[in-house]
């Protein structure tokens, strides 16, 4: 757990839950993970949750409820962006609607706060938080910690997101998370594995734009601005997050992959955060400068496959690599008048 987080686009980590099992290819070199598994395997949150592998720790598929944590927010009293399970997934099989009901408790007792979470479980947050009794069971939760608040759903102050890592997993969770009550609904697409087209959307024979919310039985061309008679509309995506990989295994991001969305961002006025390139560093075609060192250098295609004909990508690390796209730092936030936020904050007592 961490105030002054090191993540782009938050402020503070809180891991009331931690634990999760590999369930698609952007789990391979989960951070959260290898550090469960390693540098942290020590602490009461992590022990156990991990197993060796010739791989490195793979997730038991084991949760914990971490109590002592619980309504750490409370106590903070500056407002932040607060990452929530970043170390966990809220929605993972193993954790029971209680211990998520509670978390929801915690959250709707500190307004002052902005609570993002992600998942890979779309379709369960879909189901917890579409649920008739939800408000009132959060409500008994937050009766319990001895506090109040007003009821409403969804919460204004909590900002629900579904990881994607390529075309197939953006069809199976997006869907879900455009049919979630929700103040704000983002995507992190890290690490990107692959190019993502969110106005082309395969849902269930259905074609959704899910940067409008368009949805048309008839798979009309979304670029060319067509409305299908029977178009429907649902919510759309407020925010996208692109990132690529880092650390040990990392994989690289294409650069039209990150280009692509944030060219679909900008047509939809959706706000696109570049959040890293990761180990992965695309280098400028016509550059005399390349070096030839086999081992941190390959070709990408835009399919995903390392071919000679494809785009030249160093590996210089993390913090070389930079998170700058095309010349440009983008840090655009989603647009909410109900989410309160001031950047920054005291340090206040936390565990890892």
């Amino acid at each position: 757990m961490g105030d002054n987080s090191a993540i782009e686009w938050t402020d503070a980590t809180w891991n009331p839950v931690t634990g999760c099992s590999v369930v698609s290819p952007g789990c391979t070199n989960c951070y959260a993970m290898r550090l469960a598994g390693t540098r942290l395997a020590h602490l009461p949150s992590r022990a156990g949750l991990t197993r060796d592998s010739k791989a490195g720790p793979v997730w038991t598929g084991e949760v914990r409820l971490n109590e002592e944590w619980l309504t750490q927010p409370l106590r903070w009293k500056r407002p932040r962006r607060i990452f929530v399970c970043a170390h966990g997934d809220l929605f993972a099989e193993g954790v029971p609607d209680e211990w998520i009901d509670k978390v929801f408790a915690v959250m709707a007792l500190a307004p002052q706060h902005t609570f993002q979470v992600l998942t890979k479980r779309a379709r369960r947050m879909r189901k917890w938080a579409s649920a008739p009794d939800r408000l009132s069971r959060i409500a008994a939760r937050a009766f319990f910690m001895e506090g109040e608040f007003q009821p409403r759903w969804p919460l204004p102050n909590v900002w629900l997101g579904v990881s994607v890592e390529d075309q197939t997993r953006a069809a199976e969770r997006i869907p879900h998370l455009l049919a979630t009550p929700a103040a704000v609904r983002f995507v992190s697409a890290e690490p990107l594995l692959g190019p993502v087209n969110f106005r082309s959307i395969n849902d269930e024979g259905a074609i959704l734009n899910a940067m409008t919310g368009a949805s048309s039985d008839y798979g009309d061309d979304p670029d060319a601005g067509m409305i299908a008679p029977q178009e429907t509309r649902t919510a759309r995506i407020d925010w996208i997050i692109v990132g690529g990989e880092s650390g040990p295994g990392a994989r690289p991001m294409h650069p039209d992959w990150a280009r692509t969305i944030r060219d679909q961002c900008e047509a939809a006025g959706v706000a696109f955060f570049m959040k890293q390139w990761g180990d992965w560093l695309p280098l400028q075609l016509g550059d005399g400068t390349w070096p030839h060192d086999e081992r941190t250098m390959l070709r990408l295609t835009k399919e995903g496959r390392r071919d000679p004909e494809g785009w030249p990508m160093h590996r210089v690390g993390k913090a070389r690599a930079g998170r700058t796209l095309d010349g440009r730092t983008h840090d655009d936030m989603p647009h909410t008048s109900d989410a309160s936020h001031t950047p920054g904050g005291v340090s206040d007592d936390g565990q890892a």
